[in-house]
């Protein structure tokens, strides 16, 4: 039931008008601090990150204890995580192409 709440959201979300993503009035502050948060976490702080999971997972291959299970969550995380603006993006761009 909650898959089908979430993809009813998110075809709702993509039946929006372009109007509906501009920025509200007022909403400046907000969005500039969470452009800097955003910044600040993908940039360096992410990137250490990425490079400490990486490292477990490769000292855990080393030692034969490895969890593919874990190995494959951390690959598919830095992915996701390093390709969140073109995911946005692409999503975004489905949006309005079918609005």
């Amino acid at each position: 039931m909650r898959n089908r709440a979430a993809g009813g959201v998110a075809v709702l979300i993509a039946a929006m008008p372009g109007a509906a993503w501009a920025d509200p009035q007022g909403s400046g502050p907000i969005v500039g601090a969470l452009t800097w948060i955003q910044d600040t976490l993908m940039g360096q702080v992410a990137t250490t990150v990425a490079v400490i999971a990486v490292a477990m997972v490769g000292f855990m291959m080393l030692t034969g204890r490895m969890n593919w299970r874990f190995g494959a969550t951390v690959i598919v995380g830095c992915f996701v995580l390093f390709g969140a603006a073109s995911i946005v993006a692409g999503i975004q761009g489905a949006a309005r192409a079918a609005g």
